[in-house]
């Protein structure tokens, strides 16, 4: 949801191409990857453990930039496009950190790799594996369903307005 909102302010070429749909939707998904690493003793707080390195600024960055450049362009685009991915990536660190569980987030890591929540933290944090498919991950999804949905949907709408205002303002598309 956070990078479909987010992605209403990307230029109509980008918006009707699904390769950036499909990048959207990785980058805002792709921290999670680090659970595998349970499967290979991967400790919960370990430097690649869950919200570890992967949730971290620089992830965020290197995922951001390697995408913004997949999709190509000229090097303005190319910038923009790294810029969006990156902020993409990064917001699901920062949901993360609104949530009343776990060890917190590595944002500064490999750097500093000490765990943080924001103060403000009304999400409930999903089960991990199997867990979310039970009376608890309902939970959740009702929980993200009224705190994440509704603040997502509108930024989304917000983005869109000022890109449409632009494009007419501009005559571009």
């Amino acid at each position: 949801m956070v990078g479909a909102a987010l992605g209403q302010t990307a230029l109509e070429r980008m918006r009707s191409d699904l390769r950036f749909w499909t990048a959207a939707i990785l980058c805002s998904v792709l921290p999670d990857v680090d659970v595998i690493g349970f499967s290979f003793g991967v400790q919960y707080g370990d430097l690649w453990g869950h919200r570890g390195m992967t949730h971290s600024i620089l992830f965020a960055a290197v995922i951001g930039i390697a995408f913004g450049f997949w999709l190509g362009g000229n090097w303005g685009q190319r910038i923009g496009q790294s810029a969006l991915f990156f902020l993409i990536t990064i917001s699901h660190g920062l949901l993360d950190a609104m949530t009343n569980g776990g060890l917190g987030i590595a944002f500064f890591s490999p750097f500093d790799r000490t765990r943080y929540f924001f103060p403000w933290r009304p999400i409930l944090v999903s089960p991990i594996g199997a867990g979310f498919f039970s009376g608890r991950g309902v939970e959740v999804l009702l929980s993200e369903l009224l705190w994440v949905w509704p603040a997502a949907i509108a930024v989304g709408l917000i983005l869109r307005s000022c890109r449409r205002m632009s494009e007419t303002q501009t005559g571009t598309r």
